[in-house]
């Protein structure tokens, strides 16, 4: 045998070594594997038994199959409507039941499906003229010169055990991924084990090595069970370990303190309040306070209810920071609620936030907004109060970071709605600060504990639960819109009873109109393939048509991203000052949108959008002391999981619990990050949902093996593993959140 074929395989050999040219190229190009350390990290994605996978009376037409079955007969025939031969295989796995596959021009493969051959089968159910056949399927028999004995053990080893059902693609089903496996198992070396033994022992987990070959070729459910957790263990630990050590260095950096005063700008502005604080936005306000008076940037989370007042949080850290000689900056996601926010808090702070103009305090500061949009030289004005300093308070969008903005003294950066930083962003807030400002992010959609231990692990979290007082519950309500139109008219007629009563309504839509594509303005494609057999609705269609319509006569606006910015202020100014009965817009108007008068919101095609997007949208209405209403409107069967998900937002207005039930409904890999990496992630098997016990765990003994170590310098093998892992594109993923 030649040296190529014993030469230990690692997790650095090219597939290409192992597997040859052809097959290596197959999986670089349709699964992205180039490695023996790809392949052993592609884990399967479930495990069939023989009985699962040979009983042909439970498939269904359209399924994508792999089946343990017989030859039983053959038969090549001439084609009726064109020259050349069809080539029948009748196959059957004795159950009774049997399955024609169908191979056009392909004569020769009667020479090695002979009649009692067993084999793998793999494709999709088709039905034809009443019969069920796999047409052209992928194939792989087993040996075919064993003795009757050896079959029959070869046959009953691999119909006995636990079968992998890798992810595959067209051009490689999961069979030729399984055979793959096994060549390179077979002289695969795997690597030191990187978990300190201590740790191994404290968890009770398997050594690496038994954990990889179990994984693909589980000698036992129990033993796949303890491979499965072993493999989890690790990605968690190499996530935890990432954001412990972030932290830590975070915490160590040099920041300016920033101490509350004892009678400043703060004091001013609490005693101006018209209403007390909730005990929620008392007691974060105190963290908050505690962390910017100490000597190391603060980076802090705070979640809250739509409604639950973070910006009143923000702006008393705000004030802190400026009665300490700095400035902070507000950071919005769109030109809309950078707006919102310049008015909202300048009429917060009144003349505490005019200073400088004749109705203004002279102790105070001033508030200043800084857009893209800003005539020339409006901007020149704004950015010469930024400069100077005279501005304690600049509100804008991540523009702020560049175009020549330059801060006196940066001490606190408020980043709204969960828009994190990555490296460019950080290299952008250092080159404005003399050292690292304070950071706090804000956010109202509801994160789950393991979601925010594993993706907003590296910054200190608080909660606001409690709404302040004077909010007015929200009601929800699906309206099917296909089984009962009426539903739908009755709708509009309420929205109309609302407006004959003084207050306003929000009609959204998923879709801008004209030339956009088919996706909520936030990109977010559709949710279920429900309402996927036409475009959604769009604004630019539906205003025109209530205002010929069901809402003829009201005083009607639109309002989306592509509007220019002066228009789109103008409209919400319009809005705000109760010029307009009904504003229809995109989602444009998710966050930061306050008119406490609008008390109705009918979201049209409402299962095109995520469970947070609605929640986050409801809570545009109810804001006042009238109580809010929201439709859902839909085409969405009523036992389809669309409905469903609609119904549980209509049955709740805890946002914790839709975070939940968000988190059931998408992709694991897509809140971790992993389909945003431009590079293959080995992120696998770990559930946000299930493994909460193993997160903590890891997170647990990350932040005691970093305090021990803090760069794992004696855990070189342990570094190296935590590397590949997180590359560096997932752990930029993890700091822009």
């Amino acid at each position: 045998m030649s040296e190529t074929t014993t030469a230990a395989t690692t997790t650095t050999t090219p597939l290409g070594k192992v597997l040859g040219d052809k097959t290596a190229k197959a999986l670089a190009d349709h699964l992205d594997l180039h490695t023996a350390g790809d392949l052993i990290y592609h884990f399967p994605r479930r495990y069939d038994e023989r009985g699962e996978h040979t009983d042909m009376r439970k498939l269904e037409v359209g399924e994508q199959v792999t089946l343990l079955a017989q030859v039983r007969s053959i038969n090549v025939k001439p084609m009726r409507q064109r020259r050349g031969s069809m080539l029948e295989v009748t196959i059957g796995d004795g159950s009774g039941a049997t399955l024609t596959c169908t191979f056009f021009n392909q004569a020769w493969r009667q020479r090695e499906l002979r009649t009692g051959r067993w084999g793998l089968f793999a494709g999709k159910v088709t039905d034809f003229r009443g019969k069920r056949q796999l047409n052209g399927p992928a194939y792989q028999l087993l040996s075919a010169d064993a003795t009757e004995d050896e079959a029959a053990e070869e046959i009953e080893e691999f119909a006995g055990a636990l079968i992998p059902v890798y992810p595959a693609a067209q051009a490689v089903p999961t069979w030729v991924i399984a055979k793959c496996v096994r060549t390179v198992l077979d002289t695969f070396q795997a690597p030191d084990d990187p978990l300190p033994p201590a740790t191994r022992a404290t968890n009770k987990l398997v050594g690496i090595a038994k954990a990889l070959f179990e994984i693909h070729r589980p000698s036992s459910t129990e033993e796949l069970y303890k491979a499965k957790y072993r493999l989890k263990w690790d990605e968690a630990f190499a996530v935890q370990l990432t954001l412990v050590q972030r932290k830590a260095s975070a915490a160590a950096a040099p920041a300016i303190a920033r101490p509350r005063a004892e009678a400043g700008l703060l004091a001013k502005f609490d005693a101006s309040l018209p209403y007390e604080l909730t005990e929620g936005q008392r007691d974060v306000g105190e963290e908050i306070a505690a962390d910017l008076a100490r000597p190391h940037p603060m980076h802090r989370l705070l979640q809250g209810e739509v409604g639950s007042g973070k910006t009143l949080v923000s702006v008393r850290a705000m004030l802190q920071v400026v009665d300490a000689g700095g400035q902070a900056a507000l950071l919005a996601p769109t030109e809309v609620l950078a707006t919102q926010h310049f008015r909202g808090i300048g009429a917060q702070l009144g003349a505490l936030g005019r200073a400088g103009e004749l109705d203004g305090d002279p102790t105070g500061t001033r508030v200043t907004l800084v857009t893209g949009s800003q005539g020339a030289k409006a901007r020149r004005a704004a950015l010469a109060q930024v400069a100077d300093g005279s501005a304690g308070i600049v509100i804008g969008t991540h523009a702020l970071l560049y175009e020549g903005v330059d801060f006196a003294d940066l001490g606190l950066v408020v980043v709204d709605e969960q828009h994190r930083f990555g490296v460019e962003q950080r290299d952008a807030l250092r080159a404005k600060a003399a050292q690292p400002p304070h950071v706090l992010v804000m956010t109202a959609t509801p994160i789950p504990r393991t979601v925010a231990m594993t993706v907003y692990g590296d910054l200190e979290t608080s909660v606001l639960s409690q709404l302040p007082r004077g909010r007015s519950p929200i009601a929800s309500h699906v309206v099917p819109a296909l089984e009962k139109p009426a539903f739908l008219d009755r709708a509009w007629r309420r929205l109309r009873e609302e407006v004959k009563d003084g207050h306003q309504a929000y009609v959204v839509c998923p879709r801008i109109g004209d030339t956009d594509s088919d996706s909520n303005e936030d990109g977010e494609p559709p949710s279920d393939n429900e309402s996927a057999k036409r475009p959604p609705l769009a604004v630019l269609d539906v205003a025109p048509a209530l205002a010929e319509g069901p809402l003829k006569g009201l005083r009607i606006a639109i309002l989306h991203g592509k509007l220019p910015a002066d228009e789109k202020d103008a409209v919400m100014r319009s809005f705000a000052a109760g010029d307009l009965d009904v504003l229809v817009a995109t989602t444009v108007i998710e966050v930061g949108v306050d008119v406490p008068n609008a008390t109705v919101m009918i979201i049209m095609d409402a299962d095109r959008f995520g469970v947070s997007q609605l929640h986050q949208l409801r809570g545009r209405v109810g804001r006042g002391s009238a109580a809010g209403i929201c439709l859902l409107v839909s085409e969405a069967a009523e036992a389809s999981a669309a409905r469903e998900r609609l119904e549980a937002v209509a049955s709740t207005t805890d946002g914790f619990k839709l975070s939940e039930i968000d988190l059931e409904q998408r992709r694991e890999g897509d809140v971790l990050g992993a389909s945003q990496s431009g590079k293959h992630s080995h992120l696998r098997l770990l559930s946000l949902l299930r493994d909460e016990k193993l997160i903590k765990e890891a997170r647990a003994e990350a932040a005691s093996l970093v305090e021990d170590d803090p760069t794992l310098s004696r855990y070189p093998a342990l570094a190296a593993s935590v590397a590949a892992l997180v590359d560096e594109e997932r752990a930029e993923f993890l700091e822009k959140g």
